[in-house]
């Protein structure tokens, strides 16, 4: 068996953990989360003495290497004789590079008011794992030449949050699943504190990962160790956590909302938006189109401009329940529209001259089924409609 490696995203957003650490009735605070979280790495680093480990902090506005086992720091930390050197190591280039980063970002409060870079922390960790499998297949061809192969087993991907969806960030999330899907990198999600992520349920999804929503903060360590510390390949040995519904809604590209029912252009064929991955295995990429929470005039993809009558029958159309929006506040207990896998539904745009469905008779997007086949049909001069 092989070593397995591990890349952790940590979002370290200073205000989203203090308001972490004033939320009853489990309060954590930045410090101890980091305590918790060193300890979880360095049972990753125990486990096995060829497993691998990269650790990228999210901070506002700018994303950071905190830790690589590929590229120790060139500065030996002092020796204690009751620490293990390799936890040593990790434990101090860890605490210095977080320390440091902070105390940059109090030079500038401003900086605070940035979003936390997530999906860049994501994006550099991709192109870590993305790195270190072309040294693998380059060293796999000096191999005969006496030169020791670089073995890199089961590439994963942890994403601790603290932080609402942005749904700006909807187009780069869905890019860098299809590249985990392609790389074949599992995505795991705990959302610690705040509401639960439409965006890291699907990446954990579609990638085979586990995705949890973290009720109990005072057991952090507990889920880290029992979820996410066994590599996936042997999880189907073991019980790990499975998510028993999952939100597939997307985000409009007109006002970047989280929406249940979209309308899409049946000309250029953009009904294909990512919603329909819901259908697709987890090896499979597809393309993301344009997807509009409310019939528009003239279609951003193709500039096709629709008839009246045709914007006021899809109007005419549209579901009485009121759409959801990124800025509305949800339960993470129970979300306001789950899609849940064992659902039926389809996604087929309106023909020009069909009769219209009346209001409420639009299809919802829980009712989707993901084992399924979809099936759309184009038509010309309108807008279709996918739940």
């Amino acid at each position: 068996m092989n070593g397995s490696h591990l890349s952790v995203v940590v979002d370290l957003s200073p205000s989203q953990w203090h308001l972490s650490s004033l939320h009853q009735p489990y309060p954590l605070d930045l410090g101890s989360f980091v305590s918790q979280l060193l300890a979880f790495l360095n049972a990753h680093i125990a486990s096995r003495h060829e497993n691998s480990l990269a650790v990228f902090g999210a901070f506002p506005g700018k994303s950071v290497l905190l830790y690589s086992s590929a590229n120790p720091p060139a500065e030996t930390p002092s020796s204690d004789a009751n620490s293990f050197p390799s936890f040593k190591m990790v434990d101090s280039t860890m605490m210095h590079n977080i320390v440091q980063q902070l105390e940059n970002l109090n030079q500038n409060s401003a900086v605070e008011e940035v979003p936390s870079a997530l999906v860049g922390a994501l994006t550099k960790s991709l192109c870590y794992i993305n790195r270190l499998t072309l040294e693998f297949n380059a060293s796999t061809a000096n191999a005969t030449e006496g030169l020791e192969p670089l073995t890199l087993s089961d590439p994963r991907i942890l994403i601790l949050s603290v932080s609402p969806d942005q749904t700006a960030s909807y187009i780069p999330v869905m890019n860098s699943i299809f590249s985990a899907q392609k790389l074949k990198v599992t995505i795991d999600a705990c959302q610690i504190y705040g509401p639960e992520t439409v965006f890291l349920q699907q990446a954990a999804h579609l990638t085979g990962g586990s995705y949890i929503y973290l009720e109990r903060r005072d057991a952090l360590l507990q889920y880290l160790t029992m979820t996410f510390l066994p590599p996936p390949s042997v999880r189907h040995t073991i019980s790990v956590p499975t998510q028993d519904k999952i939100d597939f809604r997307a985000a409009c590209f007109c006002h970047k909302n989280i929406v249940d029912v979209g309308f899409v252009c049946s000309v250029c064929l953009s009904s294909l938006f990512f919603l329909l991955s819901a259908y697709a295995p987890i090896s499979s990429t597809l393309p993301l189109f344009a997807v509009f929470c409310q019939p528009v005039p003239v279609c951003s993809t193709c500039r096709t401009k629709f008839p009246i009558k045709t914007l006021q029958r899809l109007n005419a159309a549209r579901p009485s329940l009121p759409l959801a929006s990124a800025s509305q506040s949800r339960n993470p207990s129970a979300p306001s529209t789950p899609m849940k896998t064992d659902g039926r539904a389809s996604a087929t745009p309106f023909r020009s001259g069909e009769t219209p469905l009346g209001p409420g008779g639009l299809p919802h997007a829980g009712n989707i089924n993901v084992n399924g086949t979809p099936h759309t049909n184009g038509a010309k001069n309108g807008l279709g409609s996918s739940g």
